[in-house]
């Protein structure tokens, strides 16, 4: 299955980081990619609103999710679901605290893809997608960090 883990440790308490990963609203100013998202039922961010995103994908730079929030424990776990034609996309954000800081564990799952999917998107997420999550919690690290 595609996917995978990703951490950042931010120098910054829970309390400092948790605004800015259990809010999808602010998600955009840590993308390094466009990215938007508008909210279509429920309380933004809380367990079982909707929304839609927009934001760039490999081979789609105008790439339209539509995804619920699963999961949402103030300052330690952040869940949601993005909804695909091959199944559903898990997205979950877990803070730990280490010392003064804050570890930041990103972990994605891909559904199990069928046909050209499943050939195209692990060497793409590969090549592609990992680096840019990696950029993407670089820019949480530095954007929680430069807040005061």
């Amino acid at each position: 299955m595609t996917g995978g883990t990703f951490n950042v440790t931010i120098d910054a308490p829970p309390d400092r980081v948790w605004p800015w990963v259990a809010d999808l609203g602010k998600h955009a100013e840590w993308s390094p990619k466009p990215y938007s998202v508008a909210w279509t039922s429920g309380e933004p961010n809380a367990v079982g609103s909707h929304y839609r995103s927009v934001g760039a994908i490999p081979m789609d730079k105008h790439h339209v999710n539509e995804g619920e929030i699963v999961e949402n424990r103030p300052q330690e776990r952040f869940a949601l679901r993005a909804d695909d034609p091959d199944g559903p996309f898990s997205n979950v954000f877990t803070l730990t605290p280490k010392g003064a800081g804050t570890e930041v564990t990103f972990e994605l799952r891909f559904p199990k893809m069928k046909g050209m999917h499943a050939v195209m998107a692990p060497p793409l997420f590969a090549l592609v997608g990992k680096s840019d999550i990696r950029k993407r919690m670089a820019m949480l690290k530095a954007k929680v960090e430069g807040s005061a």
